[in-house]
């Protein structure tokens, strides 16, 4: 076997050997994320709580937007958002409320006031600590619902 003949199979092998090595590692960055669901990427039910929370706080502090909750129980919101974040995110909960579009329906909600909402969420998440990937996995989950909530407005 000549010289280049030996270089031209051990570079084969060597790109055969690379290939290999990063599709294994694909493979297994797939299984692992297969494997983590975006409630536990999140924190788990003392983070969705926290967030919720936090959320309430928020929207406390905002007169155009608390004006829609002033005939809610918070309590009861409260318990529904969180288990409804929790099913969504593929946590043990079932969210079994009123579909969106119905609890929603009539209430006048303006883009801007929902969008409000949204910065909120997603600024509660910064400060409960969620990372970056699982807030717009949770942002992306939730933006489908938009249609339900502004549909009757």
């Amino acid at each position: 076997m000549s010289l280049s003949q030996i270089v031209k199979n051990a570079s084969r092998s060597t790109l055969m050997a690379g290939a290999l090595i990063g599709t294994l590692t694909l493979v297994g960055c797939a299984q692992h994320s297969q494997q983590t669901t975006l409630y536990e990427r999140m924190g788990g039910q003392p983070a969705i709580d926290a967030v919720v929370e936090n959320l309430l706080y928020r929207i406390a502090d905002d007169e155009e937007v608390v004006s829609y909750f002033a005939n809610s129980n918070i309590d009861l919101f409260a318990a529904s958002l969180a288990t409804q974040l929790c099913d969504v995110s593929d946590g043990p909960c079932q969210y079994d409320g009123p579909p969106m579009d119905r609890a929603h329906q009539t209430m006048g909600i303006t883009d801007a006031h929902f969008n409000r909402v949204v910065e909120y969420l997603d600024a509660a998440m910064v400060e409960v600590g969620v990372p970056l990937a699982a807030r717009n996995d949770m942002l992306g989950r939730l933006a489908p619902m938009y249609e339900d909530v502004m549909r009757l407005q």
